[in-house]
């Protein structure tokens, strides 16, 4: 009868529970090895996640804290209770049109400077490549030193080139015959004194791109440029169609990091322009936090701007890294 039952059960195409318990274990052993195989990563990268918690994500959860708070000199000094506000801070900002000037600046500011130190660097990197050996070398040890030089002291140096009465400058371009720049005072005027810090920022800041880029020109493989010669192909071709895309990642790389640092200047535009330039009109969103958040002692306010900068970056970024994804970039 049993015989006959398991037969008629095969033949029905049923099967019996050992066979049914064999599918199910092999596919539960299976989904627990891919399960600890999809969690293997995640223990790899536990440690930089654990530093990046501590060091930048608690500071920015309490930078998002001290902004919903009416927070003073008061609280800070006198002890006085503190009083939560909400979102007062952000629409004392939106309402505000110096705000709004300000973030103006800024993005036309950092803008320009991003521009320029990408072709300063890019330029450079391309003539390194045609250059001398002892030429190079020297180029790249003047460049970096550019770069080392401290911001303050960069700063003081270019004040003093161009100082209206004993700047290099002025006196150079009075000797050629433009007689208006004698005396001529490059922090007076909003876009001469933007012009100014902007020509320091770049001079500091091209080395990092020229030393990136050439690298990443190094890497191309010889063969391919050759081959694109043999093709007939000619320098400014091979430059457009090989070179750049091959070098688009690091371009990528030195874009986001240039719109990051010169998005954030501060000592520059503080002591070139004297904390903002005459009434303000050389503030830049690093600045005018500084001043609400320690001059002022608004320090609720001096957070809610230090949060909308963070947030303007990090959106900045995720649009340019989404854009790359979209044109098909390996990030």
């Amino acid at each position: 009868m049993t015989a006959l039952a398991s037969a008629k059960t095969d033949a029905s195409g049923s099967q019996s529970p050992k066979q049914n318990r064999k599918p199910t274990t092999a596919g539960a052993s299976r989904r627990r090895a891919l399960g600890k195989r999809g969690l293997e990563p995640w223990f790899y990268l536990a440690p930089a996640f654990i530093v990046l918690i501590a060091l930048l994500g608690y500071p920015i959860f309490q930078l998002i804290n001290v902004s919903l708070y009416d927070y003073r000199q008061a609280q800070v000094s006198g002890k006085a209770p503190l009083q939560f506000t909400g979102l007062e801070n952000y629409q004392k900002l939106f309402a505000d049109p110096e705000f709004w000037s300000v973030l103006g600046n800024t993005v036309l500011f950092a803008g320009a400077c991003v521009v320029l130190t990408l072709l300063v660097g890019t330029s450079l990197a391309v003539l390194a490549t045609r250059l001398r050996p002892w030429v190079r070398t020297a180029l790249f040890v003047v460049s970096l030193g550019a770069w080392a030089t401290p911001a303050v002291t960069g700063s003081a140096v270019w004040l003093f080139l161009f100082d209206p009465t004993l700047g290099l400058v002025n006196k150079a371009l009075v000797s050629i015959g433009l007689t208006q720049f004698n005396g001529y005072s490059w922090t007076y005027d909003k876009w001469s004194a933007f012009g100014l810090v902007a020509s320091e920022v770049v001079w500091c800041s091209f080395p990092f791109v020229l030393v990136t880029v050439y690298a990443g020109i190094q890497a191309i493989s010889t063969e391919v440029i050759e081959a694109a010669r043999l093709d007939g192909a000619s320098m400014p071709r091979i430059a457009r169609s090989i070179m750049l895309p091959m070098l688009r990642p690091i371009v990528m790389v030195v874009t986001i990091q240039s719109i990051i640092w010169n998005f954030k200047i501060f000592s520059q535009i503080y002591i070139m322009t004297n904390g903002g330039g005459i009434a303000g009109q050389n503030l830049v969103l690093n600045v005018y936090g500084y001043q609400q958040a320690f001059a002022a002692s608004l320090y609720g306010l001096g957070s809610a701007l230090g949060v909308i900068m963070t947030a303007l970056l990090m959106i900045i970024t995720l649009v340019y890294l989404r854009i790359l994804k979209r044109t098909g970039e390996v990030l």
